[in-house]
């Protein structure tokens, strides 16, 4: 029997090749077991042509433990051969060249694509194959598996964290990169923050700016008139976006100021003026007078003079190792 691309058979359990996976412990499988032995299993696992494991370990574990030598497998073709290797291998020291950020993207929207292939199957399964208890009796011939949606176990299976929202982020931006309703600038520009990710730059920020570039580019073209409006919105939009990212890092300063009472290094001083450097061109004078709020101002004021008296102490301290 075939379904897109899947056949049913029936395979020697020993044949099928179980690959690297970051969740090494199935589980109670009690329930699984006990709902096998009453109703069969009515949703087999999922194999690639050469026998390599996609979806379905919990059932595999099951029967092997029940004392089965065979069971109804779906072979599943169209499985990229990156994708087909890394599946099949025993040991995870055999990848030698580490995935890409971009490379991991990708894999993990093949393999979300599958598990939700799987999960539909069992749901038809548990719909249409009889009615039970026990987290597997309903038919399906097994239990919702533990790590939460295909999005969560397609991260889980590459990164061994539940980082989904990121390897969709990427995704997204490699789909902006390639879609030609958008214009030249805005796929290279999409293009070249996929080319900074895999250099080791976040995600996240790239996702926002990429984002920001794409609402922009999809507005109704501007007049003449208009031009100068569109150029002070996009400024307005970097803005936000710097202005979130300088938060993000204090944010991220002051929490790890509170988890280590001791002082933290030059070093970190030298980083964090760095990355300081400019930024009161960031905001506008009246602006911030008729927003900013008695308590906002005072604390301005408090951090102005906490930093005053910091730079004397250290001033001073410098000028003396000088003269002794």
């Amino acid at each position: 029997m075939s379904d897109k691309g899947h056949i049913e058979l029936e395979r020697q359990i020993d044949s099928i090749t179980v690959g690297v996976r970051h969740r090494k412990d199935p589980g109670d499988l009690n329930a699984l077991m006990k709902s096998i032995e009453e109703v069969g299993l009515l949703q087999p696992v999922t194999i690639t042509p050469d026998g390599v494991l996609i979806c379905g370990w919990r059932r595999l574990e099951a029967l092997r433990r029940l004392g089965r030598r065979t069971l109804n497998v779906w072979v599943r073709s169209g499985i990229s051969d990156q994708l087909s290797h890394l599946l099949a291998q025993q040991d995870e020291n055999e990848q030698r060249k580490p995935l890409s950020p971009v490379e991991t993207a990708r894999l993990y929207a093949e393999i979300k694509m599958l598990e939700q292939e799987d999960a539909q199957r069992r749901m038809a399964a548990t719909q249409f194959g009889g009615g039970g208890r026990d987290g597997g009796a309903s038919g399906s011939g097994d239990s919702p598996e533990p790590g939460g949606d295909a999005r969560t176990r397609a991260a889980q299976r590459l990164t061994g964290r539940d980082a989904w929202q990121r390897l969709e982020q990427t995704n997204w931006i490699e789909s902006v990169s390639k879609d030609e309703t958008l214009g030249e600038s805005v796929r290279e520009f999409a293009a070249n923050m996929l080319t900074e990710i895999d250099g080791g730059a976040p995600v996240s920020p790239a996702y926002k700016r990429v984002k920001a570039a794409v609402e922009l580019a999809t507005q109704p073209p501007p007049s003449q008139e208009e031009q100068d409006e569109v150029a002070r919105l996009a400024a307005e939009a970097l803005k936000r976006v710097q202005e979130e990212e300088n938060a993000q890092r204090l944010r991220a300063l002051r929490s790890k100021a509170k988890r280590a009472p001791k002082h933290h290094s030059p070093r970190s001083f030298v980083l964090m003026w760095s990355e300081l450097e400019g930024w009161t061109g960031l905001y506008d004078v009246a602006e911030l007078a008729a927003a900013l709020k008695d308590e906002d101002w005072a604390r301005f004021e408090r951090v102005v003079a906490e930093t005053i008296e910091l730079r004397d102490q250290v001033r001073e301290a410098r000028s003396a190792a000088a003269s002794a």
